[in-house]
This record gives C-alpha cells, sequence and structure tokens, in this order.
C-alpha cells in the first residue's frame, strides 16, 4: 500500500471550522422562531447549519452583512432580534403579505445598513422618525405598505441617501419644507405618489437637485413649477392626478435630460412653451385633463421615438388644438 493513501487513512478527518459569528447565528434564530410558522418556513434555518452558508457573510469579520427575505408567508411582526445582525449593510424584507406590526426601533442598530427595504407587505403605523439614526442609509423603501400618518420631517437629516420611495401607503399631512433641504448632494429619485398627501409642494423644491420625482396621486394643491427648470437634471417629473394649478407657459424644460413627464389630471393652465421641442430625450408625456390652452408645438426633435405624441397626450384640455387634436381654428 503506497506509504501516502496509508497516511489518508491514519489521519483524522479534517473538518472546516463554521464561520458563522454565534451573536449572528442567535438573531437569526431568534428571527425565525418568533413567527408561529418559522419552523415551516424556514427549516434550513437550524443550530448546526453555518449561517455563512445561508447569508452573505463579511469575508474578515465573518457577519452577516445582507439579510434578503422575499416572497414569504411568514406571519408576525418583525422581530426585535433583527437590530441584533449589527453588521448588516443590506436589509430587504420584501413581498411579505403577513408581515404585519410596525417598524421595531432595534432596527436602530443597524448603524452600516445602506440598502434598506421594508416593501410590499402589510406593516403598519406611521413611518418612525427614528428611521433618521439609520445615518448610512442610501436606499430607503418602504412602498406597498400600510403605512399611516404623516412624513417624519427628520428624514431630511440623512446625509447618504440618494433614493427615498414612500409609495403606495396611507399617509397624510404636507410634504415636510425640511425635504427641499435634504443633505444628499444629488437624490437619484423621490416617490410619494398613490397616498392621500395635501398641501402645497414646499418652494425649497426649486433649488434640489434630483432626477426622478413622483408625488402622483394625491391630493396636493397649489404651484409645482420649481420643478422645472432649464438647468436642472431631472429626467422624470410625475405630478398627475393631483390639483396643481400654474402656467404652464412660463415653464422652462431641462431639455437634455428629460425622459418622462406626466402632468395630466390638474389644473394647469397656459400655452405649451415651444421649448418642449428640444427635449430630444423625451420618450413619454401626458399634458391631458387640464385647462391648456394654444396650438401644440411641433415639429418634435425627438431621437428616441420615430414619431411625436397621440392624441392621447393632449386630451381633455380647455382649448387646446393643432396636430394630434383638430385643427386650430
Amino acid at each position: 500500500m503506497p506509504m501516502l493513501f496509508l497516511l489518508l487513512l491514519l489521519s483524522p478527518m479534517v473538518v472546516t471550522a463554521e464561520r458563522c459569528h454565534p451573536d449572528d447565528k442567535t438573531a437569526i434564530l431568534q428571527f425565525k422562531n418568533s413567527f408561529s410558522n418559522g419552523r415551516e418556513l424556514l427549516p434550513m434555518w437550524t443550530s448546526d447549519r453555518d449561517c455563512c452558508d445561508i447569508f452573505d457573510c463579511d469575508e474578515t469579520t465573518n457577519r452577516i452583512i445582507d439579510f434578503s427575505l422575499t416572497y414569504s408567508n411568514l406571519a408576525g411582526p418583525i422581530p426585535e432580534s433583527i437590530g441584533d445582525l449589527t453588521y448588516l449593510k443590506t436589509l430587504r424584507l420584501h413581498k411579505m403579505p403577513s408581515l404585519v406590526g410596525q417598524i421595531p426601533r432595534a432596527i436602530t442598530k443597524l448603524k452600516h445598513v445602506t440598502f434598506f427595504d421594508i416593501s410590499w407587505t402589510n406593516v403598519s403605523g406611521h413611518v418612525p422618525s427614528f428611521l433618521s439614526e439609520l445615518q448610512s442609509v442610501m436606499i430607503l423603501d418602504l412602498s406597498f405598505n400600510n403605512l399611516s400618518g404623516p412624513i417624519p420631517s427628520s428624514l431630511a437629516t440623512l446625509p447618504n441617501m440618494i433614493g427615498l420611495d414612500l409609495s403606495r401607503n396611507r399617509l397624510t399631512g404636507s410634504i415636510p419644507e425640511s425635504f427641499g433641504h435634504l443633505v444628499s448632494p444629488a437624490l437619484q429619485g423621490l416617490s410619494l405618489s398613490h397616498n392621500m398627501l395635501s398641501g402645497e409642494i414646499p418652494t425649497s423644491f426649486g433649488n434640489m437637485i434630483i432626477y426622478r420625482i413622483d408625488v402622483s396621486r394625491n391630493n396636493l394643491s397649489g404651484d409645482a413649477s420649481m420643478l422645472f427648470g432649464s438647468s436642472k437634471n431631472t429626467t422624470t417629473i410625475d405630478i398627475s392626478r393631483n390639483s396643481f394649478t400654474f402656467d404652464l407657459s412660463r415653464v422652462t424644460f431641462m431639455v437634455d435630460t428629460l425622459v418622462t413627464l406626466d402632468i395630466s389630471h390638474n389644473k394647469i393652465y397656459g400655452q405649451i412653451p415651444s421649448q418642449i421641442l428640444e427635449a430630444y430625450m423625451l420618450q413619454s408625456l401626458n399634458v391631458s385633463y387640464n385647462k391648456l390652452c394654444g396650438m401644440i408645438p411641433s415639429p418634435w426633435k425627438l431621437k428616441y421615438r420615430s414619431e411625436g405624441f397621440d392624441n392621447s397626450s393632449f386630451l381633455h384640455n380647455k382649448c387646446l388644438c393643432g396636430s394630434p387634436l383638430a385643427r386650430c381654428k
């Protein structure tokens, strides 16, 4: 028998050391056991399983850095134990319709989290003001929940936030004036759509650097013209289905960046400025159901559309005319 083979037979079996940090293992097992159906739906989460085989762990510290659960029917509130995963960079609880209750204060222990997503659940209560303690957050997504009450002004103090989505909830009150002074140098996206927000957009929004804004389907009113401006780099503006009132004739467009514009179902008046024809990136346009007048400008200088927009983009205005609507008299 070759000596090497004999040595292998006589050598004790090499066992790979477990990477999972004991504090993280305790936290995920407590998370699992807090749900009445946790054992049924999370059978792989056991004390003899290396949690770094289930979750992404940092290669140096062996701490869990990504806790993502999606399309799960775990039933109950978010456990306090989620806050014990203190090295998390990503927290994602998405499409969990049986997740209920309020967002626990324990999540403020997640000082390293940059991507915070609790969406498409039945989580309720107010948007917690203590979320402002998550100073590392870049993306905050609380969309498609049952959250109610006002938007906390403290969210504007998050220094690294580039995306905020509070859409599809039951939020009330006005948009905080502090949002116009967001600390973040450039907000990639702000979505507050499909809520019950009221009042006016703060004039401070005129100084914001923001690329995509959607406040559609609320009860907002007043002037929204501060969202426009030829010096801005905004790609998407959707203020549809509100009660905004302002003169579109006085608006200038971001001709080098504007891709989507929807101002439909408001009380906006005046003419469509011919400058919009220079917005060569424009792919989606809807100014219908307003009080616009005058001739629809043409010809378009569109780069990504072979032709202009059809009549659905312009219908139901006070006296708007010209192709693709009826000829002006």
